[in-house]
């Protein structure tokens, strides 16, 4: 019989089981809020209106600046809500499938990517956890190789968002997430890998036994001092697609074949950079 440890919240996980790695995916893997990304082409659609974009500008100005603490993304969980009632959830897809390309493909960190590449070559599994919408945050993991997301939920009642949220990905919510991901995959947590800028994911970083905080807001980079924990800094968004010199896809399930083989393309220069560290 497998040895098994109590995990946080009480959860069983088995130990000497498979290794993941958690990733945080704004300002953690892309250098841009994923939600804010999209603005532009939700705007074209007609789903948001000028006054939305102009407030999702502010917004993302000071999450670049700043970071984003608790009541800033409670303040997100209630805008998200609203702002989403009576969407097409097909009509979403479809803008973010089309899209994805053009606006994330320049936004995702060179050393993320290699970063996800060493972890890939270990062979361990890969996971997107992010407070951003399934819908927005699938597309991403997938282009970049991901094994499995973890992301917001709304409800959704015939093809429509019903502006309420079934699960958000959030603080305790993210710890959830990735203990029901190591119920079902067998991974053992305190093997495990986590990457994030905000202290909003301390739960998350708590629970693994390998956190790291990337380009951490200043709450974050306390809690790495006093804990002990590696701080890495992402500063250079490249185009993956074009620094390999790969041809662009017109669907997401090719643009996630090219992306994983870009990554691993880096793999070896992150592996040589960690032994000089």
């Amino acid at each position: 019989m497998p040895d098994t440890s109590l995990a946080a919240g009480g959860a069983r996980r088995p130990r000497g089981g498979r290794v993941a790695a958690f990733f945080d995916l704004d300002k953690t893997v892309i250098a841009k809020s994923s939600a804010f990304v999209f603005s532009k082409p939700f705007y074209a659609q007609g789903l948001l209106n000028r006054r939305a974009v102009l407030e999702s500008s502010y917004a993302h100005f000071l999450f670049l600046l700043q970071g984003a603490d608790h009541d800033q993304m409670e303040r997100m969980r209630a805008n998200l809500a609203n702002m989403c009632a009576g969407w097409d959830v097909e009509q979403i897809r479809a803008i973010v499938a089309e899209t994805l390309h053009e606006l994330v493909d320049p936004l995702i960190y060179a050393e993320a990517a290699d970063l996800i590449a060493d972890h890939k070559i270990r062979g361990h599994d890969v996971v997107i956890v992010s407070a951003s919408g399934e819908e927005v945050v699938g597309p991403i993991a997938a282009a970049l190789g991901a094994s499995h997301t973890a992301a917001t939920r709304m409800v959704v009642a015939d093809g429509k968002y019903t502006g309420e949220i079934e699960f958000y990905c959030y603080g305790e919510g993210k710890v959830a997430a990735i203990e029901k991901l190591a119920a079902e995959h067998g991974y053992d947590l305190a093997s495990c890998y986590a990457y994030s800028d905000s202290v909003t994911d301390l739960p998350m970083l708590e629970a693994v036994g390998h956190p790291t905080a990337v380009n951490p807001d200043r709450g974050l980079r306390k809690e790495a001092a006093s804990h002990g924990w590696p701080v890495l800094t992402f500063s250079n968004p490249v185009s993956l697609w074009s620094r390999f010199q790969t041809p662009s896809t017109t669907t997401v399930a090719a643009t996630a074949a090219v992306g994983l083989s870009a990554i691993a393309a880096g793999a070896l220069t992150y592996r040589l950079l960690r032994k000089h560290r």
